[in-house]
């Protein structure tokens, strides 16, 4: 009986490191909102070569990031403001439902690895929040300078929020 039971703990005492190191688990999210838009009087537009230019800098910025994952809603704004970095990376944009930022954002903190997210003005702050970070409010109509960095590490969540390419001064 005595050596069935030092096994056992001798088992849980094997087990434990992994079972931490799976509780531990880094995830860490870059968002940020599409990069400027060539009007072009539909729902969908393109990027414009302003638009270009940022996206290609989000390249550059997340070269040495280490990404697994690209994520982008499903709009030629977000899928081209993602190409550079994916194109990079050697990653696939992989599409997610804006209308269900809840859901992604239980999702993505299942989720180990870098993830770089594609989104929008309206949904790119609440995604930030649904992951337990801070947003630092709402993003204007033509903000498009904002770098969220969120940490997930054993539930405890961090937020750095950076400004990069031109910068918005509204």
């Amino acid at each position: 009986m005595r050596r069935r039971a030092f096994l056992a703990l001798f088992a849980l005492f094997l087990a434990a490191p992994a079972v931490l190191q799976a509780q531990e688990e880094t995830v860490v999210v870059y968002l940020v909102r599409h990069a400027e838009r060539a009007e072009d009087g539909s729902n969908d537009p393109p990027i414009s070569e302003a638009g270009w230019e940022r996206s290609r800098l989000v390249g550059t910025m997340l070269a040495d990031a280490g990404l697994t994952r690209i994520h982008s809603t499903d709009f030629k704004r977000t899928r081209s403001t993602g190409q550079p970095t994916a194109e990079g990376a050697g990653i696939e944009i992989e599409s997610y439902d804006s209308r269900d930022l809840p859901g992604f954002a239980a999702q993505l903190k299942t989720m180990p690895g870098r993830h770089l997210v594609l989104g929008h003005s309206n949904t790119t702050p609440q995604l930030v929040e649904a992951l337990g970070g801070d947003p630092g409010g709402d993003i204007e109509e033509m903000e498009y300078d904002r770098f969220y960095i969120v940490t997930i590490i054993g539930g405890q969540v961090s937020t750095v929020m950076l400004r990069f390419g031109e910068l918005y001064e509204g």
